[in-house]
């Protein structure tokens, strides 16, 4: 039996965080919980990356990258989340709603539903030059 592969942090130079922080960035946009939980681990491992790096006095561009990479996908994640759980009832409705439209007209009616729905919630008129799915 071998040992597996140890590759120290220095000789990886950020790499490892920077790849966690691209698949949270990229995760975010399409599943926000788990781009959320990756961009996390990519802040941890990219924080600990600078400091072991900065002691063995190697560059830290790929690790410093990786932190702000990993907090734009952090807040993109959490805001889009925020908003699928503000809107939750209203996309529910939405998507049961389209689920039965067999037509045009009532996939244009859920639609209408829907930005009354968003309407009311909001408190504000929709913008008209905003559009709807559907």
């Amino acid at each position: 039996m071998t040992t597996p592969l140890q590759v120290s942090t220095p000789e990886l130079g950020g790499r490892r965080a920077l790849t966690l922080a691209l698949m949270a960035l990229i995760f975010t946009f399409m599943l926000p919980a788990a781009g959320l939980a990756l961009s996390v681990f990519g802040f941890v491992v990219g924080v600990r990356d600078v400091r072991l790096l900065g002691r063995a006095k190697q560059r830290t561009g790929m690790a410093i990258s990786a932190i702000v990479i990993s907090v734009i996908a952090f807040v993109l994640g959490a805001v889009t989340t925020l908003v699928q759980v503000y809107f939750s009832a209203e996309l529910t409705a939405y998507t049961e709603c389209r689920k039965g439209a067999g037509t045009v007209t009532a996939q244009q009616e859920c639609t209408g539903a829907l930005k009354r729905a968003l309407e009311s919630k909001l408190g504000v008129p929709w913008p008209a030059d905003m559009p709807l799915p559907g």
